[in-house]
C-alpha cells in the first residue's frame, strides 16, 4: 500500500505524518524550535532551524514507513525568507507572519490600499510578505543577483532538493501582497511599488504537481499553504463550504469555486488551490491573529494553567465570565478590523474576577473573534453558512466547540482525521504522484467525529455579541494613542 508523507511546518513545530490509502495517519514524528522576540512587536524565527528541525522529523518517518509515494508540504504562511544562492545560507533571520514592524511602512503605502487589494485580495497590512521582503533586502549587502525569496514552503523545497527547484505554489504566491490572483501571476506595478527585483523571486505552480524530487528521490508533488491545505483536508471543496483551524491563531475559510468574491467587510480573497492544469478554485478567509496563543499567554506568562489542555476544566469551572470580556487583541486585530495598533485588553474585572473567569473569557474571544469573521463572510458572499468544519489544536476542547456553536448559532463539525492540515498537504501530493485518480475519489474518506448544536438563545447571543463588539471598541488603536 502507498504511503504519503506530509510536512507540516508550522508556527512553532516542525512535523511530519505518514498517511496511507484511507487517509490514516500511520506515523508522526515533531519537534518544536525557537521563538524569538527581538523588540516589541518583532517575531523571528531561525530558517536553518526550521530546516533542520523539519530534515529530522522526515528522517525519522521515514525509518519507519515504507513505498512512500510522494512528499506533500504544507506551511505557515507569509513568513519571509531570504538566502544566498550561492551559499545557501540565509541573510538575516526569517520574519514571522505575526511580525508588527514594518505596520509603519504599511501606513506610507495606504494610498495604493485599493490598487493593491483589487490585484491581490488582500488588505494593505504588516501580515504579509511584501514589506517584509521589502525590510530585509533594505539590510542586507549582498548583490540582489544572488538572493532568493521565499516562504517557507520555498525553502524547504530549496534545501529538500539540493538548492535545484526554487519554487511556490499558488496558494503561498497569493499571500505574499505581490501576486496578482485574476492572472495567476507576480505583478510588476506592485514589484515596482515595493522596490521587489523579479530576480528573487521564486517560480510559481500549481498546489497539487510534481515539483522535483528529494536527494533520496522521493517526489515532492504538493504544496499548500496551511490554511488552504486544512480547507482541502476537511473536503471544503464546493462554493459555501468553510472551515477553522484553530491554531496559534485561527483561520476561516469559505470555498468559492472559481469566483474570485471581492470582500468590502475585511476578508481576504485567496487562492484555494489549483490541481494540476485545472482552473484555479478561490476562497475568502478571515485571519485571527491570537486565539491558541492566547491560551499559552495564560499559561506560560500568567501562569495560570500549567499545560493548554488545563484551561477547559478551569473555564467550566464557572457557569460564565462573570462580565469579564478578553479581547487578545496582542499583535493587532485581523479580520475585519485590520487595526495593526489594537492592542489586548480586559475588561469588566471586579473584585470578584477569578482565574476561571479570565480562563473562561479566553475561550470565548476565539469563538467571538471567529463569529465576526462568520458575519463576514455572510455578507461578502450572500451564502448563509449551514455549519463550520472545525480542526486544529483547540478543536478538541468540547467546551469552546459548544460556545463555538452557540455563538455563531450553526452547527459545528469536528472531523475524525485532527490532522487535516497535513492530511490536505498529502491528498495533494498524492493526486499528483496517482496515488488517488480524482479529488472527488478522496470524498468518502472524510468522516465527521462529533457535531455541536447551538444551545443559546437568539437574544443572549446578540447580547453576548454587543458586549463584546463593545469591547472590541476599546482595544482598537491603543498603541496609536500614546
Amino acid at each position: 500500500m502507498a504511503t504519503v508523507i506530509a510536512l507540516d511546518q508550522g508556527t512553532t513545530s516542525s512535523r511530519a505524518i505518514a498517511f496511507d490509502e484511507r487517509g490514516t495517519p500511520l506515523v508522526v514524528a515533531q519537534r518544536e524550535f525557537r521563538q524569538f522576540y527581538p523588540q516589541p512587536g518583532w517575531v523571528e524565527h531561525d530558517a536553518n532551524e526550521i530546516w533542520e528541525t523539519q530534515r529530522a522529523v522526515l528522517q525519522e518517518v521515514l525509518a519507519r514507513v515504507h513505498d512512500v509515494a510522494a512528499i506533500g508540504i504544507t506551511n505557515q504562511r507569509e513568513t519571509t525568507v531570504l538566502w544566498d544562492r550561492e551559499t545557501g545560507e540565509p541573510v538575516a533571520p526569517a520574519i514571522v507572519w505575526q511580525d508588527r514592524r514594518t505596520a509603519p511602512m504599511c501606513d506610507a503605502l495606504r494610498p495604493h490600499a485599493e490598487r493593491i487589494r483589487a490585484k491581490t485580495g488582500l488588505v494593505l497590512d504588516a501580515y504579509f510578505s511584501a514589506t517584509k521582503l521589502r525590510w530585509l533586502l533594505e539590510r542586507t549587502h549582498v548583490d540582489p543577483a544572488r538572493l532568493a525569496f521565499g516562504t517557507i514552503d520555498t525553502w524547504l523545497v530549496w534545501k529538500l532538493t539540493g538548492g535545484r527547484v526554487h519554487a511556490t505554489d499558488v496558494t503561498n504566491a497569493s499571500r505574499t501582497m505581490l501576486f496578482d490572483i485574476h492572472r495567476a501571476a507576480w505583478d510588476d506595478e506592485l514589484l515596482d511599488l515595493l522596490g521587489i527585483p523579479a530576480s528573487v523571486l521564486p517560480e510559481v505552480r500549481a498546489s497539487s504537481a510534481k515539483y522535483g524530487e528529494t536527494e533520496d528521490g522521493i517526489p515532492i508533488a504538493g504544496i499548500a499553504g496551511d490554511q488552504q491545505a486544512a480547507l482541502f483536508g476537511q473536503r471544503c471543496t464546493r462554493a459555501g463550504m468553510a472551515k477553522n483551524t484553530y491554531g496559534t491563531g485561527s483561520f476561516v475559510v469559505m470555498q468559492t469555486g472559481t469566483r474570485v468574491v471581492d470582500s468590502r467587510h475585511g476578508l481576504l480573497s485567496t487562492i484555494a488551490w489549483q490541481l494540476g492544469d485545472a482552473p484555479l478554485q478561490y476562497a475568502l478567509e478571515g485571519s485571527i491573529f491570537v486565539t491558541g496563543a492566547a491560551v499559552q499567554w495564560l499559561r506560560d506568562r500568567l501562569q495560570l494553567i500549567r499545560t493548554a489542555a488545563d484551561i477547559e476544566p478551569l473555564a467550566a469551572s464557572v457557569p460564565d465570565c462573570g462580565g469579564v470580556v478578553l479581547v487578545p487583541a496582542f499583535t493587532g486585530l485581523g479580520t475585519p478590523h485590520w487595526d495593526p495598533h489594537a492592542r489586548g485588553t480586559i475588561v469588566g474585572l471586579t473584585l470578584g474576577t477569578t482565574a476561571a473567569h479570565l480562563a473562561r473569557a479566553t475561550l470565548e474571544s476565539i469563538a467571538l473573534q471567529t463569529v465576526d469573521v462568520l458575519d463576514a463572510m455572510r455578507h461578502d458572499s450572500g451564502i448563509a453558512l449551514e455549519e463550520l468544519r472545525v480542526d486544529g489544536g483547540a478543536s478538541t476542547n468540547d467546551l469552546l466547540m459548544q460556545l463555538q456553536a452557540d455563538l455563531a448559532g450553526i452547527p459545528v463539525v469536528r472531523t475524525r482525521v485532527a490532522e487535516t492540515t497535513a492530511l490536505g498537504a498529502a491528498y495533494l501530493a498524492g493526486l499528483a504522484a496517482g496515488v488517488w485518480e480524482t479529488s472527488d475519489a478522496i470524498d468518502a474518506q472524510w468522516q465527521p467525529d462529533r457535531v455541536f448544536t447551538p444551545r443559546l438563545s437568539v437574544d443572549a447571543r446578540e447580547a453576548k455579541l454587543a458586549t463584546w463588539r463593545r469591547a472590541v471598541g476599546r482595544a482598537k488603536e491603543w498603541a496609536s494613542s500614546v
